[in-house]
């Protein structure tokens, strides 16, 4: 057997035929004698812009042929899944590679992908190997997008490198310097499969503050005294936002801040031209901006079209065609009264509800709906999907150029879902919706490492984003079938118990922290939980020993359940101190055990989410 390809072909071709021919050797008893030809071709597929691809692989040998280099690499991927393959976690040892028959091999079939962006925003602590074990498996289930956020990910592998949250681990060392190291490698892993890089976002104000913005840790050093006319004047001083430089606003009517903020922009994207999608926000807080006589004659939003317009000229003049990505977060969910984008087809709207629930799908209806007056400093953040909506649309009607929704399913909402089958019920209906919000894609800003029970819901995203039509029903038989075998219907009735007692909003602070409903869901949650424990028992006696990996994470998520759910109940009771005890006990679980499943749970993130956001341990000693 042969895999073929161009002299000339790129990295991109030459690693799909690499990945074709290793998975073949390990599922062939023996090699047969026939040739695969791997190529990408634009006029084959003249109606599409998304990713494309074709298979035709008979006796007398076959093509992969796709509408650029990476949609061959998806299509050896979904080549391999219709051969039996799965890809089910961000990690090889995850993975089913059946043996077959040479005639198994045959396929006919060609795809288009759904969305154009599909992809996955770091967040959370994560190590090197974690960031690459994700950027592997992303075109395995059909993603085509990696967004590393700040000019580096320092912030995420600095966490998981000093243990923050984690008072068991001892502290490594890990510098900015190892971050530029880092991001480079990832850079390269990811072109290497094709995948669309989106970078920056976060931590532009700070860097035009004098400050290096790498993270959202708060500045010790006293603020530059030439910098600091550049900042907002808010109740009458200029200074950082609670200390931190990435969640300050500036003074976006004064011309040195903007003249420095659009040379920051414009210098990274003449030394980083791979970026793709280089995304353009201000501070990462709210109630914050500017309240100076000059800011309050305009609107946030209409002072961020006009960055937005200066850096697109200074682009022009350097005759890059970056693209440059925009956000409606925040203060900037209002829309622009007078201003408008000079050359919108270098923009791409980014929607981020990022205050929305997660208990449903967003709602869709054709009703008109007034957005709430804005009030400098006093904007309340909506939760309500079809009010999160309603600016979405305001926006859309000045800018009529290319969007994706940029959501938090798996940032935080997930924790509230115990099961993990309600997020992803949710995450597949809200992906049918998406071309109804005029929008082309989805980008999930999360942890990398969500796979707890499993990563059910970033196999139905990623799926999903790439084929709307996959029903949810399929998708979780499949998953299921191939994580728990025989037992996949038991794990599934389990898991989606715990999914229908859980409460996303809660976890997330939504609601009064007493609340005697969540009391009683709580509970039947712990008594579901030790009812389950005989079906693993008897899992264990069947087999003699685990027989997948999967089954060890489901015994000890059941573990985590039990105790997480204690604190919870206690909280809903109103007897804060014992959730907070309780709360140490679930905390001394994670902690010693993280170093045996540290790629399924991130640790940091679900501790830092019960004490900042469910406030189980709030104003209680931690220790």
């Amino acid at each position: 057997m042969k895999i073929s390809y161009r002299r000339d072909a790129s990295e991109v071709i030459w690693f799909a035929a690499k990945e074709l021919e290793a998975y073949l050797k390990r599922m062939l008893n023996r090699q047969p004698a026939f040739e695969i030809w791997l190529e990408s071709d634009r006029s084959c597929f003249p109606e599409s812009e998304k990713d494309s691809y074709k298979i035709c692989v008979s006796p007398k040998g076959g093509s992969i042929t796709g509408i650029n280099d990476r949609s061959v690499l998806l299509g050896v991927y979904d080549y391999l899944h219709t051969l039996g393959c799965r890809f089910l976690m961000p990690l090889k040892e995850c993975e089913t590679v059946p043996s077959i028959e040479e005639e198994n091999l045959w396929a006919d079939y060609e795809k288009c992908a759904s969305f154009y962006h599909r992809g996955v925003c770091i967040e959370g602590a994560d190590s090197f190997e974690n960031i690459l074990n994700y950027i592997e498996w992303l075109p395995k289930i059909g993603y085509n997008s990696f967004f590393l956020q700040f000019k580096t990910p320092y912030a995420f592998l600095a966490r998981w490198y000093e243990h923050k949250e984690n008072p068991y681990a001892a502290k490594e060392a890990y510098t900015p310097e190892d971050a530029i190291r880092d991001k480079s490698l990832l850079e390269q892993e990811a072109k290497k499969r094709g995948l669309l890089l989106h970078e920056a976002g976060h931590g532009w104000t700070g860097e035009t503050l004098g400050y290096q913005t790498v993270s959202w840790d708060s500045e010790n050093a006293p603020s530059d005294d030439r910098f600091v006319h550049r900042m907002a004047e808010i109740n009458g001083k200029r200074a950082l936002f609670m200390g931190v430089p990435a969640n300050t606003n500036l003074c976006y009517h004064n011309a040195d801040a903007i003249d420095t903020f659009a040379g920051l922009v414009t210098d990274y994207a003449k030394e980083n031209p791979s970026v793709d999608y280089l995304h353009v926000w201000l501070a990462d807080e709210y109630n914050n901006v500017c309240e100076c006589a000059d800011c309050r004659n305009t609107t946030i939003s209409d002072q961020y079209i006009n960055l937005l317009n200066e850096i697109d000229a200074r682009l022009m003049k350097e005759g890059l065609d970056t693209r440059i990505v925009f956000l409606l977060y925040q203060e900037l969910l209002w829309p622009p009264i007078e201003k408008k984008l000079n050359h919108p087809d270098r923009f791409v709207l980014m929607f981020a509800p990022i205050s929305r629930t997660f208990e449903k799908s967003y709602e869709m209806d054709d009703r008109e709906r007034e957005l709430p007056e804005y009030k400098r400093n006093q904007i309340t953040l909506p939760v309500n999907l079809a009010e999160n909506l309603a600016f979405l649309k305001g926006w859309q009607q000045q800018f009529q150029g290319e969007g994706f929704i940029y959501d938090y399913p798996l940032g935080r909402a997930h924790y509230g879902d115990f099961g993990y089958v309600h997020i992803a019920n949710v995450i597949h209906s809200d992906i049918q919706k998406i071309r109804q919000m005029g929008l082309n894609g989805y980008i999930s800003c999360q942890e990398l490492r969500a796979a707890f029970p499993n990563a059910f819901p970033n196999y139905v995203m990623g799926k999903t984003l790439f084929e709307k039509e996959l029903s949810i029903q399929e998708l979780t038989k499949e998953y299921f079938l191939a994580c728990y075998g025989g037992n996949w219907q038991q794990v599934l009735r389990y898991l989606t118990d715990l999914s229908d007692l859980s409460s996303c909003d809660y976890v997330n602070g939504k609601g009064e922290r007493k609340n005697q409903d969540i009391a009683g869901r709580m509970d039947k949650i712990k008594k579901r939980c030790e009812e389950f424990g005989e079906v693993i028992l008897s899992h264990k006696n069947d087999v003699g020993e685990w027989d997948s990996i999967y089954w060890k994470v489901l015994e000890y998520h059941r573990n985590y359940v039990i105790l997480l759910s204690e604190a919870l109940y206690m909280l809903a009771l109103g007897d804060q101190a014992q959730a907070c005890e309780k709360w140490k006990n679930f905390r001394k679980l994670i902690c010693d055990r993280e170093p045996e499943y540290q790629p399924f749970l991130d640790v940091y993130r679900i501790l830092e989410v019960t004490q900042k956001y469910t406030k189980i341990a709030d104003n209680l000693d931690t220790k």
